[in-house]
């Protein structure tokens, strides 16, 4: 904040009297010529209170800002003011801040200010919209005398920056950590036993279990059937290619469909390296831009975390043949490769299935797109007037070609996850720990 001498301005307060006044005056001056000095004397009157109730309200000395260095995308954070003056009696005060839009809409952000004792404090929550860093570059503070009449105003320049990771609040949660401390979930605590490659013990058969684990020599012992159970296999590879294409940075709920993925991706993430296998991330849109190694150690999520935090909201269109061929390039073993990306262009999508089918014949491949409520909304609406109806008949068509989209998919052996945002996180996880059982990945 720049200190000096502040500004004097009048307030609503001074502005509402004098519009008051003006008619006033003007009819004194029409009845009463001789009396028509009232009308200036009244205005110098109002202008001379102004400046005294702005004199009264005092003189900055201090104005700290308290700025959060790190948070989350759509996670909740307060900004705070700590503002002390000298020589004065203030009736009101508010700072207004100038920021980057992804930390408040119009990059605009105001606090109410309270006295507290000889200073005056606020503070203001609020919920950025996309990962990146934030800069807080202005701030303008106001403060208004005792008659509410005049204000002093200052505006200075702030150099304060908020970075803006990644949402990793699921792996924060009570239910994750209860999940992954359950002593029935062994394949993350310890081991699973399920159709793996590696024998580990024999069970009493059940049905819907594959006729083919039935282990004959050990049930001709006993009087019931008992079948073959196998280990798991660990250290399989996990990789997670984010579309940051256009369309994965359009946003659902207040925010980009490209960041509710990434949440959804790390917290699949961190319940495969508890469980021993290796997790890396990938993202590109008309050419890779992100490749990490394999990250092979929970300890080390915090890597996963920051890659994702470096993946940009691009406008174009992704080219999935340069990106897919590329990541299919590094890798040599085979993989569970989680692809996660939205549709709105028939040829782009098309071009999306040619690539992925080349992945298909040595990799396992997951598909993950969120399903557009939107469209759903739009497509079940009762047709009131021929807008609505067009906009349904629109919706409805696009309803059709994302569901061709995922049964092509379905067909080449993909497996498609679909889900509102909400549910992403848990369908993924799902997912993953069932093509994990199947021993499909080794």
């Amino acid at each position: 904040m720049r200190r000096g001498i502040a500004p004097i301005v009048p307030t609503v307060r001074a502005a509402v009297l004098l519009v008051l006044a003006a008619p006033v005056a003007l009819v004194i001056g029409a009845t009463r010529p001789d009396a028509w000095v009232i009308a200036p004397f009244a205005g110098l009157v109002l202008l001379a209170l102004v400046m005294i109730d702005a004199l009264l309200a005092g003189r900055l000395e201090d104005l700290r800002l308290a700025v959060p260095g790190d948070i989350e995308v759509g996670a909740s954070e307060a900004m705070g003011a700590h503002v002390r003056l000298s020589g004065g009696r203030p009736s009101a005060m508010q700072l207004a801040l100038a920021c980057d839009p992804r930390l408040a809409p119009g990059g605009r952000m105001t606090l109410d200010l309270q006295r507290q004792t000889d200073d005056w404090q606020g503070s203001a929550r609020f919920s950025a919209t996309r990962r990146g860093t934030g800069q807080v570059s202005c701030t303008w503070l106001r403060w208004t005398g005792p008659l509410g009449l005049g204000a002093r105003q200052l505006e200075g320049d702030v150099d304060e920056a908020v970075r803006v990771w990644p949402n990793i609040a699921a792996v924060r949660s009570p239910a994750l950590q209860t999940f992954l401390k359950d002593a029935q979930f062994g394949l993350i605590a310890r081991r699973i036993r399920g159709e793996g490659t590696q024998f580990e013990a024999l069970a009493e058969y059940e049905p819907g279990m594959d006729r083919r684990r039935i282990d004959w020599k050990a049930s001709a012992k006993h009087v019931h059937l008992y079948a073959k159970e196998y280990e798991t296999e660990r250290n399989n590879q996990i990789v997670f290619a984010f579309d940051c294409g256009q369309a994965m940075c359009e946003p659902i709920q207040g925010m980009p469909r490209l960041d509710r993925a990434v949440s959804a991706a790390l917290a699949t993430a961190y319940v495969a390296l508890r469980g021993g296998d290796r997790a890396s991330l990938f993202g590109f849109a008309g050419h890779p831009e992100v490749q990490t190694p394999f990250i092979a150690a929970s300890g080390e999520f915090y890597r996963l975390q920051r890659a994702a935090a470096e993946l940009e909201y691009r406008t174009e269109e992704p080219n999935f043949t340069l990106a897919l061929a590329t990541l299919a390039g590094r890798l040599q073993r085979r993989s569970l490769i989680v692809v996660f990306s939205d549709f709105s262009d028939p040829t782009n999508a098309e071009l999306m299935i040619e690539s992925i089918s080349r992945l298909v014949a040595r990799h396992v491949v997951l598909f993950v797109t969120m399903a557009d409520d939107e469209l759903e909304t739009m497509s079940a609406a009762a047709p009131d007037d021929l807008e609505t109806l067009s906009e349904a008949v629109s919706a409805d068509l696009l309803l059709r070609q994302r569901a061709l989209v995922t049964g092509r998919l379905r067909q080449i052996g993909v497996d498609v996850v679909e889900a509102p945002f909400d549910r992403i996180g848990t369908r993924l996880l799902d997912a993953y720990l069932s093509i994990k059982r199947s021993g499909a990945i080794g």
